[in-house]
């Protein structure tokens, strides 16, 4: 089944704050949105709507196939090795060591797969996140802000898996202040509300 996100009238309220209403959009197989505007209009929010790890206030979001989310949190234990900690969630997301070995090598740090998560740099620990949702196989990728921390080396990188997984079919959602490498990505602005 392919892969595809799409939100029909979606409007986000947390606490008594609206961020955003009336939201319509879908990407299918293959295609890309930058979500972008200012500090608190929400982008992260929508991102958490589109994980299903919160519920619109009002409207309808539709999912096909798994879904990855790379937040600020790693969600990665820090007292592991990086490569066993990846290791953990590929095995949960029914991947293996091979495809933990190509998002180690993907984000440039298939050296650091014995080096525990807490003694990641924040610019590793941002690429580990990503790794992760390499690793994962999902067909739909959310990620927010994925380039805080990056140098231009990385970027490179990551400009490039994301390239790799659309060419495959993957959707890829990402929130971002920064030039992606996504050119040709859906522009979806969010605004403060009035």
């Amino acid at each position: 089944m392919e892969a595809r996100l799409a939100f029909d009238k979606v409007s986000c309220l947390r606490g008594d704050r609206l961020l955003f209403e009336g939201l319509s959009f879908a990407l299918t197989a293959g295609q890309a949105a930058l979500l972008t505007g200012p500090n608190g209009v929400g982008k992260s929010s929508l991102l958490r709507i589109a994980a299903g790890l919160l519920p619109p206030a009002i409207g309808t979001v539709e999912r096909t196939g798994r879904i990855a989310l790379a937040a600020e949190t790693a969600a990665l234990d820090a007292r592991m090795p990086l490569g066993d900690a990846l290791g953990f969630w590929a095995k949960l997301d029914g991947a293996g060591q091979g495809d933990v070995a190509h998002a180690l090598d993907a984000m440039g740090i298939a050296n650091l797969a014995p080096v525990p998560v807490r003694m990641l740099s924040t610019g590793q620990r941002k690429r580990a996140v990503l790794a992760r949702v390499i690793a994962g196989n999902a067909p739909v990728w959310l990620l927010d802000e994925p380039g805080n921390g990056l140098d231009t080396a990385s970027l490179d990188r990551l400009a490039q898996a994301m390239a790799d997984h659309r060419k495959a079919g993957g959707i890829i959602l990402a929130a971002t202040h920064q030039p992606l490498g996504l050119d040709d990505a859906m522009p979806i602005v969010l605004s403060a509300a009035a």
